[in-house]
């Protein structure tokens, strides 16, 4: 081998180990706000079809709206729409359990929770599903656990792990009798 042969596989080695380098990202984003969940389905529906995908969500209250949900959306190269998204929110936590499972067997995926607040002082736990219609899905089974006890949440997290979830979100919601509940979404892929 000659030096020129060396020296090229050395400069090839050394390219090919190097990291490449960032690829510039058009991005754009869109920050939705309301205090209405079915204002909420709307908006990110409407964004997921114009290809925009969820990057975060919180309640809170905002300096201008007052208790409401934001939620983060992003438009990038990297992760083409468009998606289709479902907004689930309920005070009864076997309402939840059951829609969750409807959303998943339909090819829904959770990526988000948080706690809806009214301006009646009522107080839904809610969960946002997202699809990527140009891409298949892996289905999951999902569970939800809810209790006012953090003692109690560890025994029934630790026998959801046993038996294969992962716990993916935590907020404190209100029941439908009015007391404060630990609401945790676990989800295992469906067997």
């Amino acid at each position: 081998m000659t030096l020129k042969q060396i020296i090229l596989l050395a400069v090839a080695a050394v390219a090919l180990s190097a990291p490449a380098p960032l690829l510039a990202q058009n991005r754009t984003y869109k920050v939705l706000a309301t205090n209405k969940t079915s204002t909420m389905q709307k908006e990110m529906q409407e964004s997921g079809d114009a290809g925009y995908r969820f990057v975060a969500v919180m309640g809170g209250e905002t300096a201008v709206g007052g208790k409401e949900v934001v939620v983060l959306m992003e438009k990038s190269d990297e992760h083409p729409g468009p998606y289709a998204y479902r907004l689930l929110a309920t005070n009864k936590t076997s309402t939840l359990q059951k829609e969750l499972q409807e959303a998943a067997d339909a090819g829904f995926a959770v990526v988000g929770q948080t706690v809806f607040e009214s301006a009646f002082g009522g107080k839904e736990t809610a969960a946002i599903l997202q699809k990527g219609v140009t891409a298949a899905s892996v289905r999951s089974e999902y569970k939800l656990v809810a209790t006012s006890r953090t003692s109690t949440m560890e025994k029934e997290l630790r026998e959801l792990a046993d038996a294969g979830y992962e716990a993916i979100g935590l907020t404190v919601g209100k029941t439908a009798i009015g007391g404060s509940e630990l609401v945790v979404i676990a989800r295992r892929p469906a067997k």
